[in-house]
C-alpha cells in the first residue's frame, strides 16, 4: 500500500493544468523517485473523484465513473511509495465527503496541497472556463453577479465563490486533516518564470523538480475576440446537444486547441476592480489568522491590475478574424472529431 497519498485539491485556475500535465506525462520520472500518479490517464482521476463525491453531470452518472475511485485505490494498494491525486473538484467538498475521501485512503498518510492564485486573474479566467462549458453570460453580466458577494443572485456567481473562497476551503480541510497535513502554495504574480509554481509544488510533496523536463504552460487563456466567438457559438448551439459531443468537439478540440490566444494587451481581457481588491484583502487576513503553512507568499494573492480590453468592445473585424480562424481549425481536425465522437 502507498505509505503516503498527496491530494492536490485545486483551487481552480491556479496552475492545476500545468501541474497535472507534469504528473501525467512523466510516469518514468515519478517512478524513479518513488511516486505514482494513479490512473493510466488523468481522466481516470476525474472519474474517480466524481465517483467518491457522488457527483453527476446534468443529473446523469458520468459513464465510466462507477467504481472508478476503487480502481484508483486498488492501484495505490499495489504500490509502495507516494501516490498523487490532483483534482480541482476536491477543494470545495463538504466536510463529510472530505472525511470519506481521507478515510478511504487509510492506512496511508494523507498530505493535502492547495494551490491558489490571486482573484484578479481568476475573474476573467473563470468567465472563460464557463464559456468552455456552454455558458452564455456576457462579461458585464458575469461581473455584476460575482461582485454581489452577499448571497449572490446567479448560479454561476455562487459557483465562483464556492471555488474562490480560499479561507472557507482551507477551514473545511483543516477540520478533517489538521494543520500539519495541509499546505497552501501560492501562484506567483505575472513575470515569474513558468517553473516557479512547479518548483514550489515539488518542494512540498518531496519531488525533485530538476529531474522533470521544463514546464510547459497549459490551458492558455482565450483572446477577447475568441471569448466573444465562443459565447456566440454557445448561444447558437441547440439546447439538446449531447454534453459529450460538446466537450469533445467544442471544449477540447475547438476552445482549448483551436481558438486564438492573446498575443498582448490589445487582445487580452483586462480587469481590475476595487471590490475584488477588498475581497482579496479580507481573504488574506483570514488565511493569516488560520496560520496555515504557506509556500510562497500570501501577498501574492493580492490582485494586480491586468492590462487588456473589455471583450464587449472588441472590434467586429477581430471577432470575425477569430471566428474564421476557429472555423478553419475545426475543418482541419474534423476527422479527429468524428473519431472522438465514435469512441466510447
Amino acid at each position: 500500500m502507498a505509505h503516503t497519498v498527496v491530494l492536490h485539491i485545486g483551487a481552480m485556475k491556479s496552475g492545476t493544468s500545468t501541474i497535472q500535465h507534469q504528473l501525467q506525462h512523466h510516469p518514468e520520472v515519478l517512478a524513479a523517485q518513488g511516486f505514482r500518479f494513479p490512473g493510466h490517464r488523468w481522466r481516470q482521476q476525474i472519474l474517480g473523484v466524481l465517483d467518491v463525491l457522488d457527483q453527476t453531470r446534468d443529473g446523469q452518472v458520468v459513464p465510466g465513473s462507477e467504481g472508478a475511485w476503487q480502481r484508483l485505490l486498488d492501484e495505490l494498494a499495489a504500490f509502495e511509495g507516494t501516490g498523487v491525486i490532483s483534482m480541482e473538484f476536491l477543494g470545495p467538498t463538504p466536510p463529510d465527503y472530505i472525511a470519506t475521501v481521507v478515510d478511504s485512503l487509510a492506512p496511508a498518510r494523507v498530505q493535502v496541497v492547495m494551490t491558489a492564485r490571486d482573484l484578479g486573474r481568476n475573474v476573467p479566467a473563470m468567465w472563460q472556463e464557463g464559456l468552455k462549458n456552454r455558458a452564455t453570460w456576457t462579461w458585464p453580466e458575469y461581473l455584476a453577479d460575482i461582485a454581489t458577494t452577499e448571497k449572490p443572485r446567479a448560479g454561476h456567481a455562487r459557483r465562483f465563490w464556492r471555488q474562490m473562497n480560499y479561507p472557507f476551503i482551507v477551514e473545511k480541510w483543516l477540520q478533517v486533516v489538521g494543520r500539519d497535513a495541509f499546505t497552501l502554495v501560492t501562484v506567483p504574480h505575472p513575470g515569474a518564470g513558468p517553473g516557479v509554481l512547479w518548483d514550489r509544488f515539488c518542494s512540498v510533496v518531496g519531488l525533485k523538480a530538476h529531474d522533470f523536463p521544463p514546464v510547459e504552460v497549459q490551458n492558455v487563456s482565450l483572446s477577447a475576440a475568441s471569448a466573444q466567438v465562443l459565447r456566440a457559438l454557445n448561444e447558437t448551439l441547440p439546447q439538446d446537444l449531447p454534453l459529450v459531443h460538446y466537450q469533445k468537439v467544442v471544449k477540447h478540440l475547438l476552445a482549448k486547441q483551436g481558438m486564438p490566444a492573446p498575443t498582448g494587451p490589445a487582445d487580452r481581457i483586462g480587469f481590475s476592480a476595487e471590490w475584488v481588491e477588498a475581497r482579496a484583502a479580507r481573504q488574506i487576513a483570514r488565511l493569516r489568522a488560520l496560520d496555515v503553512p504557506v509556500v510562497g507568499d500570501l501577498e501574492e494573492l493580492r490582485p494586480v491590475a491586468q492590462a487588456g480590453i473589455d471583450p464587449t468592445t472588441c472590434p467586429p473585424e477581430e471577432v470575425l478574424r477569430a471566428a474564421v480562424h476557429s472555423l478553419a481549425h475545426l475543418v482541419g481536425v474534423w476527422p479527429t472529431a468524428q473519431a472522438l465522437l465514435g469512441s466510447p
